[in-house]
């Protein structure tokens, strides 16, 4: 007997259907004997639809208020679940993230998981149930409703699985695995069978829509066996992502570039002719960091005449906020000649852990866009990924090309 954490994301639980097919497979594990913890996302398209009704009444939303609506999208489906559940037979019991006492900080909107109480789940896995947990929430040491961020369901079933010492975590999504790359942008991709923590840490963070960056980071943190898998097929072992050392068995046929990640979703905003001395970094991006916004790529040109550039990306929803705090707290003081915002642009990175041990992997990457026409604005690396800032209309054809020209196709 194993206790198996599951999450399911939004189309997996669109309708009630889809929420029954979710029932039986869980009662098929159940059948096995296994103890089963749930976590299910709001139904697809519903965390858009609160998000949108708020914006009607408040352009910007209160973030405190914002969380209290947008968390009750998994709280239908939790008690949808829960009742699937009990028309085939099973105990099952819902839970909130509150109920669950899954405490957070106090960052609306992006919250981050502090603790868990699981005293009440352990109790209910031994009492026969199933439990189901509502995902991307939880509350504050005040109380306050709280959520964890695009993709924080996957954070919940990872940050659950760890504390409950799970035997494994699946991620049930609309896809069978990790691919080489999004199959809707090159059909060729292919399915990995099992990829590291570092590589899918790296895609993530790079893009990748598949698992959100913080689940992987838990699971990698808590040696939490993770595990990807499609809620529509009932047959095939998914993506296992596992340590590195689990990767090492001498196969002479193991790529060096294990997939591509490109992101749309960030701006570039360059703040132009600023002194160019010790702090003027921290002068720029302190103000940024105070209000909470996430900044990725950063580069500051080399200095002529006493004035250097300063470029770095932020999520796009967030470059106007950026904007307007560099323009009102930092231009006039650091006497900056002109600050700029770009959201046309997009992230494409190519991840291995083979690149450290191979060399011309940049060189490889530089020389395919290159040839395409396609201009590098930003580059960003670490041992085992490469990353740079394109036009966004270039973004499909750069992941196609590169994907070809590391010879990732499906076999």
């Amino acid at each position: 007997m194993a206790l198996i954490v599951q999450k399911y994301g939004g189309t997996s639980v669109a309708n009630p259907e889809r929420i029954r097919n979710v029932a039986r497979r869980v009662a098929r594990y159940k059948a096995m004997g296994h103890q089963i913890v749930v976590v299910v996302s709001a139904m697809s398209g519903e965390t858009n639809r609160l998000i949108a009704l708020a914006k009607e009444i408040m352009p910007e939303p209160d973030p405190r208020e914002l969380d209290v609506m947008i968390s009750t999208g998994e709280q239908v489906t939790i008690g949808l679940t829960a009742l699937a559940l009990m028309e085939l037979g099973i105990k099952a019991k819902s839970y909130t993230g509150a109920q669950v006492k899954i405490l957070t900080d106090a960052a609306h909107t992006k919250a981050r998981i502090l603790d868990i109480d699981n005293h009440n789940i352990k109790q209910d896995l031994n009492d026969g149930y199933v439990v189901v947990v509502a995902g991307f929430q939880g509350a504050d040491e005040f109380g306050n409703t709280t959520t964890l961020g695009r993709g924080g369901s996957d954070t919940t079933g990872v940050a659950l699985a760890a504390t409950l010492k799970a035997d494994e975590c699946q991620i049930y999504t609309d896809v069978d695995g990790v691919y080489t790359t999004d199959p809707r942008v090159v059909p060729e991709a292919r399915r990995l069978d099992k990829i590291t923590f570092e590589e899918m840490l790296e895609l993530a963070s790079q893009g990748s829509k598949v698992l959100q960056i913080r689940s992987v980071e838990f699971a990698g943190k808590y040696k939490v066996k993770l595990r990807v898998l499609s809620s529509f097929e009932d047959e095939g072992d998914g993506t296992l992502i596992t340590f590195e050392e689990a990767n090492k068995d001498n196969n002479m046929e193991e790529p060096i570039i294990s997939g591509i990640a490109f992101n749309r979703d960030e701006a570039k905003i360059t703040v132009l002719g600023v002194p160019d001395t010790p702090g003027i970094a921290y002068q720029i991006l302190g103000p940024i960091a105070d209000a909470n916004i996430d900044v990725d790529m950063i580069i500051q040109n080399t200095g002529a005449d006493g004035v250097t550039d300063f470029s770095f990306t932020v999520h796009k929803n967030e470059m106007n906020k950026a904007l307007a705090i560099l323009r009102d707290k930092v231009q006039g003081f650091i006497k900056a000649r002109e600050i700029i915002g770009d959201d046309r642009i997009a992230k494409v990175a190519v991840v291995g852990v083979g690149m450290r041990s191979h060399v011309g992997i940049a060189s490889q990457m530089f020389r395919t866009l290159a040839e395409e026409g396609i201009n590098i604005q930003m580059i960003s690396t670490s041992e085992i990924k490469i990353a740079v800032v394109i036009e966004e209309k270039y973004m499909e054809l750069a992941v196609r090309v590169l994907h070809k020209a590391f010879e990732l196709e499906g076999k």
